[in-house]
């Protein structure tokens, strides 16, 4: 019972964790929004409200009375889903993160002008792959005779270094926690088989103590 209230705590923290960053994230933060989109951000929500609701249900489900393991078997499923959906958004994530170059230099693409040149200013950087690559001109990139001086074999000079270094680091931290939720939840799945099986072996033999008038076995 120990192990399984400490796994449940972790449970709780990795809810409001989830929970926490998502709302965290959404500030206005034209890097950040860019590495992780609205639709990112409600995956992370929908999540963590659903390990803080099976924590809900595991305080429920424990506080039974020994005999009735129905909640625990509820409890159960509830991990088998939420395994589920850890595993589909740190999967979502972790294959975004193989073509990151090309991911952002769509995103960039997408980007308005005055998001692209605020990006070169905090990099500065000009353009995404070179200096043709949709560099705005104004701030560092002061105008066209100065991007095309830029040289083209220190890639910092254009953004899609310093942008995907960013991303990289943003989401491979992000899928390796969400992953890192799938031990809780596994584990705490194990442990509740264990308290739902030691239930039953005590049920069983409080029946069998009970018909040999009370007395223990030894």
């Amino acid at each position: 019972m120990g192990v399984w209230v400490a796994l449940d705590v972790l449970l709780l923290v990795a809810g409001i964790v989830a929970l926490a960053l998502s709302i965290v994230w959404r500030a206005p933060n034209i890097l950040m929004n860019m590495v992780l989109s609205s639709a990112d951000l409600t995956a992370g929500t929908v999540l963590g409200v659903a390990l803080i609701v099976t924590f809900v249900l595991s305080v429920g489900a424990i506080i039974q009375r020994k005999h009735v393991t129905i909640g625990l078997v509820i409890l159960n499923y509830a991990l088998l889903i939420d395994a589920i959906a850890i595993l589909v958004i740190g999967t979502f994530v972790w294959f975004f993160t193989l073509k990151e170059r090309d991911n952002f230099h769509k995103l960039w693409l997408e980007a308005t002008p005055a998001t692209r040149l605020t990006l070169q200013d905090q990099f500065k950087c000009c353009g995404y792959f070179n200096g043709t690559d949709l560099a705005e001109i104004g701030g560092f990139c002061q105008s066209q005779d100065f991007v095309n001086k830029l040289d083209p074999s220190v890639t910092t000079n254009f953004c899609v270094t310093p942008v995907t270094g960013f991303a990289d680091v943003t989401l491979n931290n992000i899928f390796t926690t969400v992953y890192g939720f799938m031990a809780i939840v596994l584990c705490l799945l194990l442990a509740s088989l264990c308290v739902i099986k030691k239930r039953q072996e005590d049920e069983r033999f409080k029946k069998i103590d009970a018909k040999r008038g009370g007395r223990g076995f030894v």
